[in-house]
């Protein structure tokens, strides 16, 4: 078997495809953003693109290019998602937990809930 790359030859290639253009932070968080938007808010989306170690600012300006309209975004995943309002407490608090790992604040979700009511 043969040896493997040694660190700093690694972070050398690295560097090379950024220089390049083969590598890009800013390309990567639009693409996720864009894909993401309609499923997640943006909270969600830019702690993701945080954890996986994308800069503030490419992240900023991944935000702004998915327009994301977290409102919008809610209520669309909601109606995908369920499609009716809660049956019960019980069925309530499923919708309102679902919506909340997507990211979306309980008092939007129930502000959500609320219209959908009326």
């Amino acid at each position: 078997m043969g040896k493997g790359a040694s660190r700093e030859e690694a972070v050398a290639v690295l560097d090379d495809l950024v220089r390049l253009g083969y590598l890009s932070d800013e390309r990567f968080a639009r693409a996720f953003a864009a894909h993401n938007a309609k499923r997640y808010s943006r909270r969600s989306i830019a702690g993701e693109l945080k954890s996986k170690g994308v800069g503030s600012d490419a992240i900023e300006i991944a935000l702004a290019d998915a327009e994301i309209d977290d409102a919008q975004a809610m209520e669309a995943l909601w109606r995908r998602r369920f499609g009716r309002l809660p049956a019960d407490d019980r069925d309530k608090a499923r919708q309102v937990r679902f919506l909340q790992s997507r990211g979306f604040s309980v008092s939007s979700i129930l502000a959500l809930l609320r219209k959908a009511k009326a």
